[in-house]
């Protein structure tokens, strides 16, 4: 997969980020508008990369849309968290009402205080929620790395899904590093806190 040679992980550096979009129960749900096909797989490599996080004590932050379209009902079990994804104690949670993590003023204001700091994107909603956030923080000079095995596209039926989610990694591309998980954990298995 595509690498940022700027984003490669140096012992002297403070840990990354990981954050966790829209892991929630509505994409997996059958019957739904916005049932992600592959989400098995994604939340696996989602959880494989939590386990390395928490186990170094690396902060996580867990993103949660609560937009209010007509199609979203954020009172609905839906929005809740997958279970085994959700947030544990000492880890943080923002809920965002449009795509953009940055339109929830807490997660604008955290990240404004961030020094030197740099993230790690997983999780679902690749088309909305991690591109429009990952080209806000671009836009405030803010580092994100995107693991593309680690992430899905909400939308279904638009032809071809692989070809769609690859071309919105290549936009994503633009503004992120891009690397796959088995390269991110290789990678920073020589940082410790």
């Amino acid at each position: 997969m595509m690498s940022h040679p700027k984003l490669a992980v140096s012992i002297h550096d403070d840990p990354p980020i990981l954050v966790c979009a829209d892991l929630q129960t509505e994409y997996l749900t059958e019957g739904r508008r916005h049932v992600i096909a592959d989400a098995e797989a994604i939340t696996a490599r989602c959880r494989e990369l939590m386990t390395l996080w928490r186990g170094n004590l690396w902060p996580i932050i867990h993103l949660k849309r609560i937009a209010q379209a007509a199609w979203f009902n954020p009172a609905s079990n839906l929005t809740d968290w997958i279970a085994e994804l959700k947030p544990r104690p000492g880890e943080l949670a923002f809920e965002h009402p449009l795509p953009s993590a940055y339109s929830s003023s807490r997660f604008a204001e955290y990240m404004a205080n961030m020094k030197c700091m740099r993230c790690v994107v997983s999780g679902f909603s690749l088309d909305e929620t991690i591109l429009s956030t990952v080209v806000d923080g671009f836009h405030r000079s803010h580092r994100y790395q995107v693991v593309s095995d680690a992430v899905a596209c909400r939308r279904q039926g638009i032809g071809d899904a692989a070809s769609y989610k690859l071309a919105v990694v290549n936009v994503v591309g633009n503004f992120a590093g891009i690397v796959d998980s088995a390269e991110l954990i290789e990678a920073n298995a020589v940082i410790s806190v």
